[in-house]
């Protein structure tokens, strides 16, 4: 008879430090982190799965690193649209392929715009005119204006550990 080996308790605290730094770009990437802690590809899972049901991890997503992409072109559009109305036109904003990014905030003294959606293109003109575009198809006749990036900060994930 041969000697199945103990698998050891799967610790978060292990865990969650391989997870900031993101998943492997590899087929299973579970199995993956599994033979780094020296566990199975399910007991990763489940762990992962009870850490959410727990509230340890919010959500697990993916980040976009948008410029090493070649979208290098990346506007904020800030719309002063009536509170009554943003909701609606958040929703049709968010609905536009072009848009990665829809929210609201609240105005500030000197600042009266309280929607943000965000366009990546790979060419300042591309992303003017699919604004436009966009302005005239849903008849946003609205305050705005247009903030291109003028420099890339660090984009990563949640770090636990």
């Amino acid at each position: 008879m041969v000697e199945q080996p103990l698998e050891c308790e799967l610790s978060e605290h292990a865990l969650r430090k391989v997870l900031q730094e993101g998943l492997p770009l590899v087929a299973r990437p579970y199995q993956h982190i599994a033979q780094q802690l020296g566990t199975s590809e399910q007991a990763v899972i489940e762990k992962i799965a009870a850490m959410k049901q727990q509230g340890l991890i919010k959500r697990f997503g993916m980040v976009l690193r948008h410029h090493e992409l070649g979208y290098t072109a990346n506007c904020m559009v800030v719309w002063d649209v009536p509170d009554q109305q943003v909701d609606q036109v958040a929703q049709l904003l968010s609905a536009e392929p072009a848009v990665t990014l829809c929210y609201q905030r609240p105005r500030r003294t000197n600042w009266p715009f309280n929607l943000f959606c965000m366009i990546h293109g790979k060419e300042r003109t591309q992303v003017q005119q699919q604004i436009e575009s966009i302005t005239h198809k849903h008849l946003l006749n609205y305050p705005h204006q247009l903030l291109f990036s003028t420099r890339q900060f660090k984009q990563r994930g949640a770090h636990y550990v």
